[in-house]
């Protein structure tokens, strides 16, 4: 009879401390939580897979993400870029497939690039492995992006944090 008791409070012990880990496990939000894009441009599906990091406060262009020098566009893992179809970036040819996707930002310039490194830790940049290069001109976003996003327009990959969107012409290869 004690074997009894003594069991069923420790099973109860138990799973009471997995209950509890559990929803303190879902209310902790991660810092840089993973996120997508998709969408059409012509008939060419893009998809964005990526971690999106918070302002939270802090200066991000020129501070945070230091200009001049290689940016893993996101947070943990390299940003991916997905074409189904071969494309043209800011009018230069890409093939199809996945890219792992970096910028090097500037005040008035970003270059682009797509690398055919695509499953890598983000920091792990080896430009022998890039597939194309592009420069592009930053602008003031209308609205404050708290949080790194990505959008696939209809003509475009637009990256947009803080107070700043870059803007990447894409088209499907004719």
């Amino acid at each position: 009879m004690k074997n009894t008791r003594v069991l069923n409070l420790l099973a109860m012990l138990v799973i009471g401390m997995l209950f509890t880990t559990t929803v303190l496990a879902q209310e902790k939000q991660k810092a840089s939580p993973p996120a997508s894009a998709n969408g059409k441009i012509g008939d060419v599906a893009v998809t964005v897979n990526y971690s999106s990091p918070g302002v939270k406060g802090r200066t991000v262009w020129g501070e945070l993400v230091p200009y001049g020098k290689v940016w893993r566009s996101g947070a943990n893992e390299a940003t991916t870029v997905t074409f189904d179809k071969d494309v043209m970036v800011e009018g230069k040819p890409l093939a199809a497939g996945t890219y792992s996707f970096y910028t090097i930002p500037t005040e008035d310039k970003w270059t682009v690039i797509f690398n055919k490194a695509a499953k890598q830790w983000g920091t792990n940049y080896d430009d022998r492995h890039d597939a194309l290069r592009v420069n592009v001109t930053p602008r003031k976003s209308k609205t404050m992006n708290e949080r790194l996003k990505y959008d696939v327009t209809k003509d475009a990959l637009v990256l947009s944090w803080e107070n700043m969107e870059v803007p990447v012409k894409i088209a499907a290869k004719k």
